[in-house]
C-alpha cells in the first residue's frame, strides 16, 4: 500500500476506509470476467451506472422510464450478485436523462440531459428513497448533446462527455460539489479517438481520465501532465468491449480501479472487467 497516495486520495475527499488505494487500470491487460447482470427487467434502455463506495449499492439510469434504479450486491462489486431493491427515483427535471454519477459520499448525485445537469441531495447516503433535486446547471451555450457528467474527487470540477463536437468539458467549481457554482473552462477535442463520446471517469488523483463511447464500442484512457486540466491530456491506449457491448452508454470503476462496469443499451446487460 502507497501511503503517500492514502493521504492524497483522503485529502481529496476519496473514501479510503480499509485502506483503499486507486491504483490506475491497465487497460493493456485488461479481460471480461464472464460476468453480466441484466437490467430489462427494469428499463429496456439502460445508459449510465454507478456504485457506492463500498460495492454494496448499484444504481442505473434508465432512458426508457426515465428512472434511477437502486440494487443491492450480496458480494460486493460482483454484478452477479445483484437484485432490484425495488426502489426507483423519477427524474422529472427535464426531457431526456444520459448517465448517472455521484459525490463519493453517496450525499450528492448528477444526471446529465443534454443540456442540463441536475443535482440531487440524498439525506441518507446511498439511499434512492431520501433523494431530492437541488439544482440544476444550464449548459447550453456550450453543447446541446451533453451525454455523460462526473464531479471530480474534490469537488472542484465538473466534466462533461458531449457529442456534438466529440468533446470533453471542463468546468470549475467555486463551492465543491455545488453545481450552482459552476463556471465553464475549456474543451478537449477527443474525436481523434471516440466520435460519440458517452461517458468520462477521473482518477482520484486526477491524472488520467477515461472514456467511453457508442462510436468505437471501447474504452479510451488518458494521461494527464497537470491534474485536472484536460488541456494537459495525451491519449494512451484503448480497450475494445466490443466482444460483450455493441452499444455501451455508461461505465464506471471499483473504488480502488481493479474492476470495470460498462452498461450496454443492446443487451440491456452491465458488463465486468478486471483491470489490474
Amino acid at each position: 500500500m502507497s501511503i503517500a497516495r492514502l493521504m492524497q486520495q483522503a485529502a481529496a475527499g476519496v473514501p479510503t476506509g480499509g485502506g483503499v488505494v486507486w491504483t490506475d487500470p491497465d487497460l493493456a491487460n485488461a479481460s471480461y470476467d464472464s460476468v453480466s447482470f441484466s437490467v430489462s427487467g427494469q428499463d429496456g434502455t439502460p445508459v449510465g451506472v454507478s456504485f457506492s463506495d463500498d460495492g454494496t449499492k448499484m444504481f442505473l439510469m434508465g432512458l426508457s422510464t426515465d428512472n434511477v434504479y437502486q440494487y443491492t450486491l450480496s458480494t460486493a462489486w460482483d454484478v452477479s450478485s445483484a437484485s432490484y431493491d425495488s426502489v426507483s427515483f423519477s427524474v422529472t427535471q427535464f426531457a431526456t436523462q444520459y448517465n448517472i454519477s455521484f459525490k463519493s459520499d453517496g450525499t450528492e448525485m448528477y444526471i446529465i440531459g443534454g443540456a442540463v445537469v441536475g443535482q440531487y441531495g440524498l439525506s441518507t447516503a446511498w439511499d434512492l428513497s431520501s433523494a431530492s433535486h437541488s439544482y440544476t446547471l444550464n449548459i447550453s451555450s456550450q453543447t446541446s448533446v451533453g451525454l455523460g457528467a462526473f464531479v471530480s474527487y474534490d469537488g472542484n470540477n465538473l466534466y462533461v462527455a458531449e457529442a456534438g463536437s466529440d468533446s470533453i468539458l471542463q468546468y470549475s467549481l467555486s463551492t465543491a460539489y455545488d453545481l450552482s457554482s459552476a463556471s465553464y473552462v475549456r474543451a478537449l477535442s477527443v474525436g481523434s479517438q471516440e466520435t460519440i463520446p458517452r461517458m468520462v471517469y477521473f482518477s482520484p488523483d486526477g491524472t488520467s481520465f477515461f472514456l467511453i463511447g457508442s462510436g468505437g464500442d471501447e474504452v479510451n484512457e488518458y494521461s494527464l501532465s497537470t491534474a485536472w486540466d484536460i488541456s494537459s491530456a495525451s491519449h494512451v491506449r484503448a480497450f475494445s468491449v466490443s466482444s460483450q457491448a455493441t452499444n455501451p452508454l455508461g461505465f464506471t470503476f471499483k473504488t480502488d480501479g481493479s474492476k470495470m462496469y460498462v452498461v450496454d443499451q443492446a443487451t440491456t446487460n452491465i458488463y465486468q472487467y478486471s483491470t489490474a
